[in-house]
């Protein structure tokens, strides 16, 4: 069965008496604990279907099915963390991690109690107490999504959480986030404009035409896990971003 459905979804806007189609009727199937990347030009529609999975827009048409049931302007119902960390200045780390416990209800003693083991375990012992201001990107990062995972959602939503980092970090928290992913197993659709990135991560790569976005293309890869920085170099590795760079290259020249 199927963990996450979309199932004809379209989002048309209207500015000043014009409207204009933001995604053209879309469907996606992912399975449970799979890692699914999406990849396409900037506009074309990834962060529009993002708000409409989870909750935050309502779909001019189509549905949103989280175990075969329609979660359509039900927020709250997955795990969404997007490129900005977000994390609240006047809290500590681990006060910003329980963040998502909290709003849930959970007190805050016994929310500490469950976050503390996961910060130490996923490097950022020693930093609890810190402020965000005191911690590089990458830290503020894993924060972030340490907070987004003690929501405990079983699918988590991650529009480009690597895309302000230096190529150096990017590759660390890529790895990571792949040990986190393979712990946890969650479902994870994943916004990136990197294709390395996608490759890397992903079981599977949606790749999005230009605006207004559609499908264009569902690619499988099919890589070895777990993965490391070797597998970057391999012939297969390199033969899917081939593939993956002519089918935006087309795009970029039908635009």
């Amino acid at each position: 069965m199927n963990k996450l459905e979309i199932v004809h979804n379209s989002k048309t806007f209207k500015k000043n008496d014009k409207e204009f189609c933001a995604l053209q009727e879309t469907n996606m199937s992912i399975q449970s604990g799979k890692f699914v990347s999406i990849i396409g030009p900037s506009g074309c529609g990834k962060s529009t279907l993002f708000n409409i999975i989870a909750g935050l827009l309502p779909p001019s048409t189509g549905e949103v099915l989280l175990d075969g049931k329609n979660i359509v302007g039900k927020s709250g119902c997955v795990g969404y963390m997007l490129q900005k960390d977000l994390l609240l200045p006047w809290r500590t780390i681990l006060d910003n991690v329980i963040l998502g416990l909290e709003i849930r209800g959970v007190h805050k003693t016994e929310a500490r109690e469950r976050a503390l083991p996961m910060l130490q375990k996923y490097g950022l012992k020693g930093f609890e107490h810190h402020f965000p201001a005191e911690l590089s990107g990458g830290m503020r990062q894993r924060a972030a999504l340490l907070r987004t995972l003690l929501y405990d959602k079983d699918v988590i939503l991650l529009d480009e959480p690597f895309g302000a980092l230096d190529a150096q970090t990017r590759l660390f928290m890529q790895s990571w986030l792949l040990k986190i992913w393979s712990d946890f197993k969650k479902t994870v659709l994943f916004v990136t404009h990197d294709i390395d990135e996608a490759i890397y991560l992903s079981d599977e790569i949606y790749v999005f035409s230009h605006r207004p976005g559609r499908i264009k293309a569902k690619v499988e890869v099919d890589l070895p896990r777990p993965r490391n920085e070797e597998t970057l170099t391999q012939a297969s590795f390199q033969h899917l971003k081939k593939g993956l760079l002519i089918m935006l290259k087309v795009e970029q020249e039908i635009s």
